[in-house]
C-alpha cells in the first residue's frame, strides 16, 4: 500500500478556542497507524471559510499533502459550512465516497443522513470532509480508506490496470 502524505484540519469552533480538547486528532491518527500511515500536521481552525479555505489551499498546493481529512462541520448547525468552504476549492469532486460514507453510517444512525461531507481532489491532492465525531470519522474513514488509496493512485498518475473483481463480483 502506498504510503500517504496525511494532514488533518479540524474544524471546531470550542476547540479552535480552547474550550474542548479535540477528540478527532488521536482517533484518525491511530487507525492511520494501524494502517501503516502516518498523520504529519493537524492543524485546529474556527467554523469560517477563510481559515478553512487558507489551510487546505495550502496543504494541498504548497505541501504537496496526498490526503487531506477535515473533521467537523459537517452537519445541518447554523456553523457547519465545512462543505461549503470545500466546494470550490475541488476542481474534481468523486460523489461515490461521501456517498459510501453516508450508506454505511445509515447503517449505524439515521443521522448519518444528515452529514454532507463532500470529497474530491485539488491538484494531486484528494480532500475528504469527515464527521466531527471521532467515532464517525473513523467509521467513515474505515469504510473508504483501500477505495481512497487506489483514487489517490490513479490521481497521481499510476496507469496500471485496476484488479479485477473477485470472482462471483464481476
Amino acid at each position: 500500500m502506498k504510503r500517504l502524505r496525511v494532514a488533518l484540519l479540524v474544524v471546531s469552533d470550542r476547540a479552535s478556542q480552547g474550550e474542548r480538547a479535540d477528540k478527532c486528532e488521536p482517533a484518525i491518527r491511530g487507525f492511520l497507524e494501524k494502517r501503516g500511515q502516518k498523520l504529519e500536521d493537524v492543524t485546529i481552525v474556527p467554523d469560517e471559510t477563510g481559515p478553512i479555505q487558507k489551510q487546505l489551499a495550502e496543504w494541498t498546493a504548497r505541501q504537496g499533502y496526498d490526503l487531506v481529512l477535515t473533521a467537523g462541520g459537517t452537519g445541518v448547525s447554523p456553523r457547519d459550512i465545512t462543505p461549503e468552504a470545500t466546494r470550490p476549492l475541488l476542481e474534481r469532486q468523486i460523489p461515490g465516497i461521501p456517498e459510501a460514507m453516508r450508506s454505511a453510517s445509515m447503517k449505524i444512525t439515521p443521522y448519518a443522513a444528515l452529514s454532507r461531507g463532500l470529497a474530491g481532489f485539488r491538484g494531486r491532492s484528494m480532500i475528504i470532509n469527515l464527521p466531527g465525531s471521532p467515532k464517525a470519522a473513523v467509521e467513515n474513514l474505515a469504510t473508504i480508506f483501500d477505495t481512497l488509496v487506489h483514487a489517490i493512485e490513479k490521481a497521481q498518475g499510476d496507469k496500471s490496470d485496476c484488479a479485477p473483481l473477485p470472482a462471483g463480483q464481476e
